[in-house]
């Protein structure tokens, strides 16, 4: 079978058959996601990216094939940049030191998610996207649950019962750590409303840090509640 059959496969191709296959995953990433993907055509897409309306259908085989690169996009940027900070780190053998390290871990992540999702212009095209995957699922979204929200949250849970002591895979603690995401999910689909709230012109490196900081807190007090309890 060739790539059309397997839009995802990688062949060895030109840089210029690589920069078409590129441009046309980011227009759709980002008209899909804007207009959902029974409102956006393949002409749409093609010219959007200034390409040829049939490099659709050889690259992905057509706007569905085109569809599931766009999660695969979604699962290589996003373990590209939460990757480092979500990888298993060495826990010391004493258990206050491995909860000190756990929590640092919780800290460096929360700043590495708020500097991707709510800083960088294209964490909101994916957020869109997935968005709309949420809505409306399909095999866009298994892709994505099975690259990214699966594997990470159960890696975040792991270092989260590292730090409070709480099993990794309890309840609570997997809500908990959904209810973290979504704190940082929030200041970028309520990103307008944040801006004008808060009088700034854009999220920078300043803005982030705020951001980054006032969710650490609150991380750090649901940790102390839980500690308090245990003690």
């Amino acid at each position: 079978m060739d790539r059309r059959t397997h839009p995802g496969a990688r062949e060895t191709a030109s840089p210029q058959a690589e920069q078409t296959r590129a441009a046309l995953i980011r227009a759709a990433l980002n008209l899909f996601g804007q207009k959902g993907f029974e409102g956006t055509s393949t002409r749409d897409i093609a010219a959007a990216a200034n390409a040829n309306i049939g490099s659709i259908a050889y690259h992905f085989g057509g706007k569905e094939g085109l569809r599931l690169a766009c999660a695969g996009f979604i699962v290589e940027t996003i373990q590209r940049v939460a990757g480092p900070a979500i990888a298993a780190a060495a826990m010391p053998g004493d258990a206050r030191e491995g909860e000190a390290a756990a929590t640092a871990q919780i800290d460096a992540i929360v700043q590495r998610m708020v500097g991707f999702i709510v800083a960088q212009p294209e964490a909101g095209e994916i957020v869109q996207f997935v968005i709309r995957e949420l809505s409306h699922p399909t095999a866009a979204l298994d892709a994505i649950y099975a690259g990214v929200f699966e594997p990470v949250h159960r890696r975040l849970c792991a270092i989260w019962a590292a730090a409070t002591g709480e099993e990794a895979e309890a309840e609570l603690t997997r809500l908990r750590v959904f209810a973290i995401i979504g704190q940082v999910i929030y200041f970028r689909i309520g990103r307008e409303a944040v801006l004008r709230r808060m009088g700034w012109s854009a999220i920078g490196p300043r803005e982030a840090s705020g951001i980054a900081s006032v969710i650490t807190e609150n991380v750090h007090a649901i940790r102390t509640a839980i500690k308090g309890k245990s003690s």
